[in-house]
């Protein structure tokens, strides 16, 4: 048991970094930060997986080790828990006057056996355990006993922990999760491909992927106004979407919400985060269009100043890459920094650094869509350039250094980023749970008692004498006995109390 207390404890600091890290699984948006402003320390905090605490090597052997060392706690306690309740109570000890809770009564005009049986009967009804036996002198003597229920919650809670970790263990290879972010007008199909990022248990196959599509219609942000401390504060989030499934005949709207995922074929759907997208279009000196997109921007502060990069490794003289700041309220500060001072669009302004080169696509090398390589590429707009970046307005041109071609702002729709889940854990993990509260309130406020009562006939009456023993600190093992000897004298005629010590 100590062992396992111990390694229950060291599993709750290993998690600690799983709060102090974005994690591949829930933030991946985090984790491309991490590695876009410090490559080098994100470099040595995954070779730590600690942007994978829960799957970590190291997490998942304390894990197996708190396992193995639960069931070898649990099965002993059960083999000997189910002995004890197969057992009869302890014999009656001979002298009950040095047990904690001592009582005696006399009663008159009573036969002993018919005290004795009464006393059995209100032993039984108050749920003890009985067990009669003659004594060598004609005495008669009851010993009972009652609170095995506390073991059994004990086990209980223990056996559900267990059972937890055998269902996140072997359930968590059948679940997945992803993420993708959409914009508005676009749609998700539920395949591996489809995801921005994607990890699943290695019981999770192509196959066991539930078809479903889900398109964003809208994405709408309500922003507080009418509080002059709280200005620009959002208070809701609200994604309508549409949805076609194997269980729907037809296509279907809902609406998720902050906390308020949409539930689709078993898989569950949060929101995650949103921003601006906006659509960027670059065309050649002949005017033909050569990329056209909606681009998300990554959030960088309450306001929403955002950053994005856009790359174009075709149709122009040479490759394109463009480093861009979107504001959708622009503000300047006094040394001419340009900042976001309100959420919405108000005032909206996209800058641009734009880079030519090698954009460093050849190499099959996976790049990331947020991330521009600019050590091979040469910065001709921006920054030290020594030509001003490129500024935008919705439906405003602007032309590329060097004849190269021009870009555009056409408009900016919102994004959302999208959690897809699928946990077949949670019904066994919540049923386990409450097993487990269940067994711990068991182990809490059952008491464990023994209680004996001797019975001596006396000339012309018959004594009964009580002695009442607790497993533990039990402040109520008095009282207990007391109301124990009041009930049982109800049911007998009995005279004043006397020697009642």
């Amino acid at each position: 048991m100590r062992t396992a207390l111990l390694l229950l404890l060291l599993l709750a600091l290993a998690a600690v970094p799983g709060s102090l890290f974005p994690q591949r699984s829930a933030d991946p948006n985090g984790v491309v930060q991490h590695f876009a402003q410090d490559p080098a320390m994100a470099e040595l905090l995954d070779t730590f997986q600690l942007f994978d605490v829960y799957s970590s090597v190291w997490f998942s052997a304390i894990y197996l080790l708190l396992f193995l060392s639960l069931i070898g706690c649990v099965v002993p306690r059960i083999r000997h828990h189910v002995t004890a309740i197969r057992a009869a109570p302890p014999a009656t000890p001979k002298n009950l006057g040095r047990l904690p809770a001592h009582q005696r009564d006399i009663v008159t005009n009573v036969p002993l056996l018919d005290a004795v049986d009464e006393a059995e009967r209100e032993l039984r009804e108050a749920r003890y355990r009985v067990v009669r036996a003659q004594e060598s002198d004609g005495q008669i003597s009851l010993a009972a006993e009652r609170g095995y229920l506390r073991e059994t919650g004990n086990l209980i809670f223990h056996i559900a922990l267990v059972g937890v970790l055998i269902t996140v263990a072997i359930g968590g290879g059948f679940k997945y999760t992803g993420q993708r972010v959409l914009v508005e007008g676009q749609t998700f199909v539920n395949s591996r491909l489809a995801f921005d990022s994607f990890e699943a248990g290695r019981f999770v196959t192509d196959d066991s992927l539930p078809p479903f599509s889900l398109t964003l219609e809208r994405f709408t942000v309500s922003y507080v106004t009418d509080n002059v401390n709280a200005l620009g504060l959002a208070d809701a989030f609200v994604a309508d979407v549409s949805v076609s499934s194997r269980a729907a005949e037809s296509r279907t709207s809902a609406r998720i919400e902050v906390n308020s995922p949409l539930s689709v074929d078993g898989s569950d759907i949060y929101l995650l985060g949103n921003g601006y997208a906006p659509r960027i279009t670059v065309r050649d000196p002949s005017g033909a269009v050569v990329f056209t997109d909606t681009v998300p921007f990554l959030p960088q502060d309450a306001n929403l100043t955002s950053l994005g990069v856009v790359k174009v490794p075709d149709g122009l003289a040479r490759q394109v890459g463009m480093i861009g700041f979107f504001y959708p309220t622009r503000a300047t500060t006094s040394a001419g920094a340009s900042y976001s001072s309100y959420p919405d669009l108000v005032l909206p302004v996209l800058t641009l650094n734009v880079y030519v080169g090698d954009l460093g696509l050849d190499a099959g090398i996976p790049k990331s869509v947020y991330q521009l390589d600019t050590s091979a590429m040469t910065e001709v707009a921006g920054g030290e350039s020594g030509v001003a970046a490129l500024e935008l307005t919705p439906g405003s041109q602007a032309e590329l250094p060097g004849g190269l071609g021009s870009v555009e702002l056409d408009d900016i729709p919102r994004f959302a980023s999208f959690d897809i889940a699928h946990d077949p854990t949670q019904v066994p993990v919540l049923v386990a749970a409450i097993a487990a509260l269940v067994g711990l309130s068991l182990s809490l406020f059952v008491p464990r008692r023994r209680v004996w009562i001797r019975a001596t006939q006396l000339r012309g009456a018959v004594q009964l004498e009580y002695g009442g023993l607790a497993r533990g600190d039990d402040p109520q093992l008095l009282p207990s006995v007391e109301s124990l000897v009041r009930r049982i004298a109800t049911r007998l005629t009995r005279t004043t109390p006397k020697d009642r010590s």
